[in-house]
């Protein structure tokens, strides 16, 4: 028997509970996985409180990501004893997650454990700092330099914000930081940000063309936020899109598109295939300091995962949250 965080719907609509599963009742898979380590991200907050239809399949156990090491594989790549990542691919959605002491997935779904990380610093990195480091990777095959300019980075003090001014920063980027709470300034100057402004001069609508001001962005946003950054963007700068915290639409023109040769990069985490993958996790073990790790990251146990979705929905969090499913 292991412990999960388990979802269920029925005609009077969706609980989520702590309890004990048998292993006979995992799902499919070709690798079990004795989880270590998992994370608690937006999405999984969406679905553990049933604020949006994140969850295809019920009963689901959530968690989009986990780190541990393989109990059982019948696949090629894996043996007994690798110690394994998982990100994305539908896990947590249609596919039981991590948010368990188990979890048994396609062996094809895994990356190995990069070396010089454990498994609770590679899920302080999570996602979510997967993520930012796609959209860094996006930046740089574009050809940003830090000679041309500040780059903005939205959300900064959520998860993919957080590891983005890190990244960057480490880079030599000077990064300016947006966000909503003022009172998390030194937390991003510690980060490596120079610069820090409030979200609010990007949440409401704008001028489709704008003063020039950066020369990349990163944006875990979308909505009015996205469609500002790419205003402000200078002359063929380059705008990575990863988010939809303030909402799924767009409401922009194309002029900064036209007219000043900016481009809008789209990232996606959950579906990225493997040499990408692999690129992200190498750049995120070798120029996070473990410092920046301990700054964003704060760990709490498996069953404090269904309350605290719910304050990271409300704003209440910041940065990564790590869940140890064996505390």
């Amino acid at each position: 028997m292991f412990a999960a965080v388990l979802i269920k719907k029925g005609e009077s609509g969706q609980t989520v509970e702590l309890t004990q599963l048998d292993e006979a009742q995992l799902v499919e898979g070709d690798v079990t996985v004795d989880v270590e380590f998992s994370t608690l991200n937006y999405k999984d907050a969406l679905a553990i409180t049933g604020k949006s239809p994140v969850v295809r399949k019920f009963p689901m156990v959530p968690g989009i990501d986990f780190a541990g090491v393989v109990r059982h594989s019948s696949h090629a790549d894996w043996k007994a004893g690798d110690h394994v990542i998982l990100n994305g691919w539908g896990v947590g959605e249609t596919h039981w997650g991590g948010l368990a002491q188990r979890a048994r997935v396609n062996g094809n779904w895994l990356i190995p454990l990069p070396a010089g990380l454990s498994s609770r610093q590679a899920m302080a990195i999570g996602t979510a700092g997967y993520t930012a480091s796609l959209c860094v990777e996006a930046l740089l095959r574009h050809g940003l330099k830090p000679d041309q300019g500040e780059v903005l980075v939205t959300g900064a003090t959520g998860g993919v914000g957080s590891f983005a001014v890190a990244l960057l920063s480490k880079l030599g980027f000077g990064v300016a930081a947006a966000t909503g709470k003022a009172a998390e300034g030194e937390y991003l100057k510690q980060l490596g940000a120079r610069t820090i402004i409030d979200r609010a001069e990007l949440a409401a609508a704008g001028k489709p063309l704008q003063k020039e001001r950066w020369a990349g962005v990163v944006d875990s946003v979308g909505s009015h936020t996205l469609a500002n950054a790419c205003a402000q963007t200078r002359y063929g700068g380059a705008v990575a899109a990863c988010g939809l915290a303030q909402g799924m639409d767009f409401p922009a023109s194309v002029a900064p598109f036209i007219l000043r040769g900016v481009s809008l990069l789209g990232v996606d985490s959950v579906m990225a295939p493997k040499p990408p993958r692999l690129a992200a996790w190498q750049r995120l073990a070798r120029d996070l300091a473990p410092a920046s790790l301990n700054l964003i990251a704060t760990e709490i146990g498996l069953a404090q995962a269904i309350p605290t979705a719910a304050d990271l929905l409300q704003g209440k969090v910041r940065g990564r949250v790590v869940v140890n499913v064996n505390a």
